[in-house]
């Protein structure tokens, strides 16, 4: 090879090279034609040369005139020297030209760059989300709420987007983010070194967001295994993320490791959907405890408690609901036994607004006796449920329902063709049967006689566009309620959607209870990247065996009408062995946000309750 092409290749690659190459290049060039110029000065014009101070002020003057071409204006001198003074202006013009044409260049792409979101965090303590969907907006909206009290905190979302796009979009959601910055770098969470932008090693914990698309359980799993292989500095953050299949769980949680907490989607929306089918406003109670918004729950250290019975401490906080206790071994009791004894390195389980709150009684509200009734709840019958639509989700929702209700309940499968597969087997409580139906056609839901049925459960369509699926169910909630009307309020209604804007739209059907599975996890995940110890508190919640969430009728805990306060309402409950968190008004049911559900009420208030209103309650059943 000739030395010409080497020299050649050996240029090139120095342009490659960028922008510093670029003005090195530059550089060379300008002290080339100086040096050059003002040796030629100095060689055959030696009076202008004496003039202007030698050697050094000919170097000086050549290099002023090539940054700037106005400098030469005002020589004198031998023709030869203005020319030589000419020529290493125009040199300059095309140098100092290129010059600014690479660093605009270069500045520009350096901005793209940063615009891509490729350059790498330098965060401690912040919270990493991976993944993109609607669900992202909700657990932003709720990490500001969680951090406001907080000096400084950062949520940094990776995903395979455009980084301007999604910093548009959260603008868009969420104008406000208070003290919370967030941050976006353009990347995916399958890449292992996309995932070192973010900082993994400083953060305070990671959330896996399940993505858009089908086989999403596939990309969080490969997730989790890259976090689990990852050679951590320091300690490993809180990593908890969400599969949508059951089938999925197992592998997920092996991938994962020990030290991450793994929800299984399907199973929890399909347990809130059973609970709530025979219990009006229970979905607005989980929305407020799993929200940051409202009451949560909290663990709080009272050594001063030790000795004293889970009956004696109901009515020791003026602020704040307690609700159970963990034990120093890590078990937590929700509900225990109203003789449980608290020992002194146990942590008590509060509900309240804020733990900063929290604040004990100094005298304890009065309780009006007279106020509590004492006949007997209502003893359980037998109920009818009516199953509109059918899904993924609809055989475990059967199995589920078959283990709450009264043996001889029967629930029916609406639907425009039987199941071929999914009816399960073996039930010990209830029936299945099917009867042919369109859900959207007003004269198909008529034929069902609806008024025979205590519960309705409209199902979501899986098999199309979630969008269009929730239009699909708010024609046939449109239907229902307005059938309802004409036959005097005979049941209740829970729905299941997929967009939780669209349960705004579908308050306008007054129905009992929205079910919107991706806000629920979103919230869910949201709580236990904050406090991974609340784990076993809503896995005990949402579980059938042990204690959970009740409306119960107002009327088995206080006479109708009579003045009381909440006081009254936690002596009457623990009388049944219960724990008191609040109150419905049937009134107030229809009106937003907590559709008539108060948690946490002040315990000396005035209360007074009527029929169709309900205490929510911590019960085994």
């Amino acid at each position: 090879m000739r030395l010409r092409d080497r020299l050649r290749y050996w240029f090139d690659g120095t342009m490659d090279r960028g922008t510093p190459a670029l003005i090195g290049w530059l550089g060379l060039a300008s002290l080339a034609l100086i040096a050059v110029v003002s040796t030629l000065v100095v060689a055959f014009s030696h009076e202008d040369t004496r003039k202007s101070g030698g050697w050094s002020g000919v170097v000086w003057m050549s290099l002023l005139r090539t940054l700037d071409p106005g400098t030469m204006g005002g020589d004198t001198g031998r023709p030869l020297f203005l020319v030589l003074m000419l020529t290493v202006t125009i040199g300059g013009i095309f140098i100092v030209s290129a010059l600014i044409g690479v660093l605009t260049t270069g500045l520009e792409n350096r901005i793209q760059m940063l615009r891509k979101g490729r350059s790498r965090l330098i965060e401690r303590g912040h919270t990493i989300v991976l993944g993109w969907s609607d669900q992202v907006f909700t657990v932003i909206a709720e990490l500001v709420e969680a951090n406001q009290s907080a000096r400084r905190s950062c949520v940094v979302i990776l995903a395979d987007h455009d980084k301007v796009d999604m910093e548009d979009q959260i603008r868009h959601r969420i104008p406000a983010t208070g003290r919370t910055r967030v941050v976006c770098r353009s990347g995916s969470p399958l890449e292992r070194g996309d995932l070192e932008l973010v900082s993994p090693d400083t953060a305070k914990s990671i959330m896996v967001l399940p993505p858009v698309g089908d086989d999403t359980d596939t990309d969080v799993i490969k997730v989790l295994l890259l976090l689990n292989s990852r050679k951590w500095k320091g300690t490993r953050p809180n990593v908890v993320a969400a599969v949508e299949s059951s089938d999925n769980l197992p592998a997920a949680r092996l991938a994962a490791g020990k030290n991450a907490l793994i929800i299984d989607a399907d199973d929890i929306a399909v347990r809130l959907i059973a609970q709530a089918h025979r219990q009006s406003g229970l979905s607005s109670v989980f929305n407020e405890l799993l929200s940051f918004e409202g009451n949560e729950f909290y663990f709080r250290d009272e050594p001063a408690l030790a000795g004293s019975t889970y009956a004696d401490i109901l009515a020791h906080y003026a602020q704040g609901m307690a609700a159970g206790l963990r034990r120093s071994e890590g078990e937590v009791l929700v509900n225990p036994p109203m003789d449980t004894v608290v020992r002194a390195d146990d942590q008590l389980l509060v509900m309240a607004e804020d733990d900063l709150l929290i604040r004990r009684a100094e005298t304890r509200a009065e309780i009006v006796p007279s106020a509590i009734t004492t006949a007997p709840g209502r003893p359980p019958v037998p109920d009818r449920t009516l199953l509109i639509g059918w899904n993924s989700r609809a055989s475990k929702l059967i199995k589920l329902l078959d283990s709450f209700v009264e043996p001889g309940s029967a629930v029916d499968i609406a639907a425009p063709r039987r199941p071929r597969k999914g009816v399960p087997e073996g039930l010990k409580n209830l029936t299945v049967g099917h009867k042919r139906c369109e859900p959207t056609r007003r004269s198909s839901l008529e034929a069902l006689d609806l008024g025979s049925y205590q519960h309705i459960v409209v199902l979501s369509d899986d098999g199309i566009d979630p969008r269009r699926a929730d239009d699909r169910t708010l024609v046939t909630l449109l239907h229902l309620r307005d059938i309802e009307v004409r036959l005097g309020d005979p049941y209740s209604i829970v729905t299941e959607m997929n967009d939780d804007s669209n349960r705004e739209i579908a308050q306008v059907t007054k129905a009992d209870d929205f079910i919107v599975s991706t806000k629920v996890i979103s919230l869910l995940l949201t709580q236990l990247t904050e406090n991974r110890d609340l784990y076993t508190v809503f896995i005990d919640l949402f579980d059938p065996e042990g204690s959970e969430i009740y409306l119960k009728p107002a009327t088995n805990y206080l006479v109708p009408g009579a003045e009381a306060n909440f006081a009254t309402v936690v002596e009457a409950a623990r009388r049944r062995g219960e724990t008191a968190l609040g109150y419905r008004l049937a009134r107030h049911a229809d009106v937003p946000p907590a559709y008539g559900v108060f948690l946490n009420p002040d315990k000396a208030a005035p209360l007074v309750l009527e029929e169709g209103d309900a205490i929510v309650v911590l019960a085994e059943e």
